[in-house]
């Protein structure tokens, strides 16, 4: 049985079968949902379409949306029975989503992947609440076991009492729109823990290896307290580096037979590793893949003095072996970044790449709306008779824009 988004643009329309948007049983430690239920739905498919609604997933035909049906003798979890459309309380769902409520996270992380028009009043109230959380990335090829991996690191850091949330990126298709969110279906065992949330998210067309929201939901789980977050991409090729960005540490996973000593000097994704990891180091050939990538580590960039160089790590993570020296590895990278100062360089880059990117998206948004518009119409004119050429009309068009 696979659950839908059907675009619906009513967010609020989730039965109580877990969706995309929703927790995947994790965090989940109290009502109905604390059971044996939420094991079972994970394990079903999820299904992705594509919808800018990513919250409006079916409501069930002659029965109330979730949303409108106050438990009896409950507060209602995020606003009270709403009317269709209105507005949500965004201060009571970040003191919800601060108190570790799944739901509110869930709704939080939908406002910013629907791009709702409260978006940045949920940003505001995240700001202060943010900055606590280590961020790891998982990236490799398709088929290197990143959400095995993901999955084991999860059970690592429980066992440390770690609180721990995980985004993972699944692609959408280029002809229909839709992802098949899967990757859940590998990390079931944490389901019923209350110590740990999962979000599935579909890249929806951006490229990188991420989800254009990514850098937002990951302000979510952070205002949330979760002390961990492991965000895992989808399977990359040579050149999808955005993990590189939006992770304090990036983990690169590698397994046997994925290519010689050559292909692996081609791979972009090799060169933005804080760790490598060769996975599924019981196969043939483990032992000339980590060879090989360490060959190609020492023909890379120079490294001064007390410069880190990223460890490589070989695992099975199906079975939890190495599992253990990945962490020891990540912590120590953790320490090394904060006594030298690059921590708290990498976040603000980071920082900085996020305002570059809303700036640009406005600015692109501002432009989209100028078809028809007098002054590309005037420009084009000029353009077309050779009065203007093209970039003195597209500066004058961005200086018109910046000034308006």
């Amino acid at each position: 049985m696979s659950t839908v988004d059907t675009g619906s643009k009513h967010p609020e329309a989730n039965r109580a079968t877990k969706t995309a948007s929703e927790p995947k049983g994790a965090l989940v430690s109290k009502g109905r949902h604390a059971q044996g239920v939420t094991k079972e739905r994970l394990s079903m498919s999820t299904v992705d379409t594509g919808s800018k609604h990513p919250e409006a997933n079916r409501a069930t035909k002659g029965k109330p949306p979730e949303a409108n049906r106050a438990t009896k003798g409950k507060p209602p979890e995020a606003n009270r029975a709403q009317k269709k459309g209105a507005a949500m309380d965004v201060p009571a769902l970040v003191e919800q989503a601060r108190e570790g409520r799944p739901r509110a996270v869930a709704r939080l992380i939908s406002l910013v992947e629907g791009a709702s028009p409260q978006l940045r009043e949920v940003m505001a109230a995240l700001a202060p609440l943010t900055g606590g959380a280590y961020v790891v990335g998982l990236t490799g090829a398709p088929g290197v076991g990143k959400s095995t991996s993901t999955s084991a690191l999860v059970t690592a850091y429980r066992k440390a009492g770690r609180r721990v949330g995980v985004l993972a990126v699944d692609p959408s298709s280029p002809f229909s729109g839709g992802a098949l969110l899967g990757d859940r279906v590998r990390m079931s065992e944490h389901a019923s823990d209350p110590g740990v949330y999962i979000r599935s998210m579909a890249t929806r067309g951006h490229l990188g290896g991420l989800a254009w929201a990514a850098p937002q939901a990951i302000r979510v789980l952070d205002a949330a307290g979760c002390e961990v977050i492991l965000v895992e991409t989808v399977g990359v090729g040579q050149s999808e580096v955005e993990i590189a960005a939006q992770a304090d540490t990036c983990v690169v996973l590698l397994a046997p037979g994925m290519g010689d000593g050559i292909q692996a000097a081609k791979a972009g994704i090799l060169e933005i590793g804080d760790v490598y990891v060769v996975n599924k180091a019981d196969r043939d050939g483990a032992d000339a893949t980590a060879r090989e990538l360490n060959h190609m580590l020492g023909l890379g960039e120079s490294r001064a003095p007390g410069d880190w160089r990223p460890p490589i790590v070989k695992t099975v993570a199906a079975r939890g072996e190495g599992i253990d020296e990945v962490v020891e590895a990540l912590d120590k990278h953790r320490a090394w970044t904060g006594e030298h100062g690059v921590l708290d360089a990498r976040r603000r880059k980071r920082a900085a790449g996020e305002i570059e990117n809303i700036a640009l998206t406005a600015l692109r948004q501002r432009i989209g709306d100028l078809h028809g518009d007098r002054r590309l119409d005037a420009l084009s004119r000029r353009v077309a008779a050779g009065e203007l050429d093209p970039y003195a009309a597209a500066d004058e068009l961005v200086a018109g824009l910046t000034e308006g």
